[in-house]
């Protein structure tokens, strides 16, 4: 693990033993290598033995969740995973972390998003590389989705079509743990066939089950070390709800800022739900 604390004041590599000096300050360091397996001279008074075992802990719990590159963050995707894609449109959809994963190659994926893809880009491009058996979303067909269209009128893949708050909902039920909730809205429509429906206080309601995922892919602003991630106004939609549905999120972010700079009153997205952040310089969409 790369740097370790020695004292206030500096910064150094792994490569100082207990009873080297800092560069930076020159004080004793009484530190050990990062590494659990390597022990403090038994030589040293021990006191400072302490602080060396305490250093061993620290270097061992050190957070940062910054990958270098698309290929190591999109590691580990599997062949029929769900996958959640932030998004309303081009607003906060990480066409980036699209792009790697479809060179990453997984397939027979299930899609959540708010539509099908625009254009021959991002949720299109992935639909048109034959990876997605199945789509869940509010909205799939628009001006530009003739991807989606003429996959869906050949019977090359599935929709499962769902009101856009009762997507958002049944999203945001998965990372609230809540087991299902009943809704007014789709009662009496075929959106409603097979369901449990409800009279409640002399209104119908039907029962929406939350929607799990394996990995969900969200673009934010701005993020630290920590995954502590903040949007950019409508580009937020769906992302922070897809953080908390899914067992691992990948944020593609604009700028990663220094631990500490981001005010924490205004973090959308606590580090605890991200768990991969890929620095992608953009137009803040």
């Amino acid at each position: 693990m790369a740097g370790i604390h020695c004292g206030p004041c500096c910064v150094n590599s792994s490569r100082l033993r207990c009873d080297e000096k800092c560069n930076g300050c020159a004080e004793p360091t009484w530190l050990a290598r990062a590494s659990a397996a390597d022990s403090c001279p038994p030589s040293l008074p021990a006191k400072r033995r302490q602080w060396c075992a305490n250093a061993h802990r620290e270097t061992q719990v050190l957070i940062n969740k910054i990958f270098p590159d698309m290929r190591s963050a999109m590691s580990g995707i599997a062949d029929g995973a769900t996958v959640m894609i932030s998004g309303f449109g081009s607003a906060g959809m990480p066409s980036a972390l699209i792009d790697a994963l479809i060179a990453q190659g997984a397939g027979d994926l299930t899609i959540v998003n708010n539509n099908a893809g625009n254009g021959e880009t991002g949720l299109a491009a992935l639909l048109a590389a034959g990876r997605v058996r199945k789509i869940i979303c509010s909205f799939p067909r628009q001006t530009d989705s003739q991807v989606f269209d003429a996959l869906y009128r050949s019977g090359k893949i599935e929709l499962e079509l769902t009101p856009q708050g009762n997507l958002a909902e049944r999203i945001r039920a998965a990372g609230a743990g809540i087991g299902g909730f009943f809704t007014a809205t789709g009662y009496g429509t075929q959106l409603a066939e097979d369901k449990e429906t409800r009279l409640i206080n002399g209104r119908h309601y039907v029962l929406e089950s939350p929607i799990n995922a394996d990995v969900a892919l969200v673009k934010a602003w701005k993020a630290d070390r920590w995954g502590n991630l903040i949007y950019r106004k409508a580009a937020r939609n769906f992302g922070p709800i897809m953080a908390m549905a899914a067992k691992c999120t990948i944020a593609q972010v604009d700028h990663v800022v220094p631990l500490g700079e981001l005010d924490p009153e205004v973090i959308v997205t606590p580090g605890i739900f991200v768990q991969r952040v890929v620095h992608v310089p953009g137009d803040g969409r």
